[in-house]
């Protein structure tokens, strides 16, 4: 089983990281920040439709700067979904923003309604971590999934990753009869081999959602993470092993049971391949980051030596214990999907 003992130490954006962000249109001037929201006056809990408490708690400000602060986040929702076209926000307005006390970031929460058909959208913003950058960075390139964020700062905007909760999905759908069991323990096996090539730890179900696709035959699902905290810091090659969470378990079971060890080795070959061609299309770009993320400390000395025994006797190949810094050992694995 896997498991996280330690809360993550967050680490500072750097010199070289901000200038790749900058060169690809990540950093952007924004009105306000990260902690211009701690100025809250007041908060309640946040309950859900069955009035279960949520964890979240919607904050409340002064009179004299809701209105400021809340054309500050229309503001950074436009450079966020329209390149900063600032007439969308014409149609919309900020129903409420709430805090998450329980994260490692400390995240807000920002609901937006569009006032003509109450159609509504949220975004975050949360201490920059250079941890997460990385891992958005990597989910944008190496995964089928493209992620909008914004850096400024020490402050980082990002996009809500729609569908259903991992755990939420467990709980309500795995156990339906409609559900196609293999195509989905396929998509998990995938996600599975994705986490692992790109070194994403931390992905129990409450941290990826699942997207479920009807299509004129059949249903596609494709599972995403949500959290990027996680990425190259942990020690233990289990940490980015999905199958080893124990809150992923009825999701193994399942597989056991519909799927051939043949059929996974398949599976897995096939994302590899996918993550492959990924690379060589944008092989400018991931050399850019790696570049920047190899000179990176984003990780313990510990944790770092850890993961390199363990990966050089997974792959049977020594040279992971040459690598420097995480940002070396990611670029290894990179390494072999290429090479095979």
């Amino acid at each position: 089983m896997a498991f996280i003992a330690n809360k993550k130490k967050p680490f500072k954006i750097n010199k070289e990281l901000r200038s790749y962000l900058e060169s690809y249109n990540r950093e952007v001037a924004l009105p306000i920040d990260y902690s211009y929201l701690l100025r809250y006056e007041n908060a309640i809990p946040l309950y859900d439709k069955k009035g279960t408490d949520t964890l979240w708690e919607t904050v409340f400000y002064s009179y004299s700067e809701i209105d400021e602060i809340y054309d500050a986040l229309k503001t950074i929702y436009a450079d966020l979904r329209a390149d900063g076209d600032l007439s969308v926000m014409k149609h919309l307005y900020v129903d409420r923003v709430d805090v998450c006390s329980y994260g490692n970031s400390r995240p807000f929460r920002v609901r937006i309604v569009n006032k003509v058909n109450d159609n509504f959208d949220y975004f975050y913003i949360k201490n920059a971590d250079s941890s997460r950058i990385y891992g958005l960075e990597l989910e944008h390139i190496l995964s089928p999934n493209r992620i909008s964020y914004m850096t400024s700062g020490d402050t980082l905007v990002e996009e809500h990753i729609a569908g259903i909760p991992g755990d939420m999905f467990i709980k309500n759908y795995l156990n339906e009869p409609n559900l196609n069991a293999i195509r989905f323990c396929k998509e998990f096996v995938k996600f599975n081999e994705r986490c692992f090539v790109r070194l994403l730890g931390d992905m129990h179900s409450s941290n990826f959602v699942v997207d479920i696709t009807p299509d004129f035959e059949e249903i596609y699902y494709r599972i995403r993470s949500i959290d990027f905290d996680q990425q190259s810091y942990e020690g233990k090659k289990a940490v980015y092993l999905p199958q080893y969470f124990k809150q992923n378990n009825a999701i193994i079971e399942l597989g056991m049971k519909c799927l051939t060890n043949e059929s996974v080795l398949q599976y897995q070959r096939e994302e590899r391949s996918l993550i492959a061609g990924r690379i060589r299309v944008e092989r400018s770009r991931i050399q850019d980051l790696m570049n920047v993320m190899m000179e990176d400390q984003i990780c313990l000395p510990d944790n770092l030596n850890q993961l390199k025994k363990e990966l050089a006797q997974h792959y049977r190949n020594n040279s992971f214990l040459q690598c420097r810094s995480m940002g070396e050992v990611v670029m290894k694995s990179l390494e072999l999907v290429l090479a095979h």
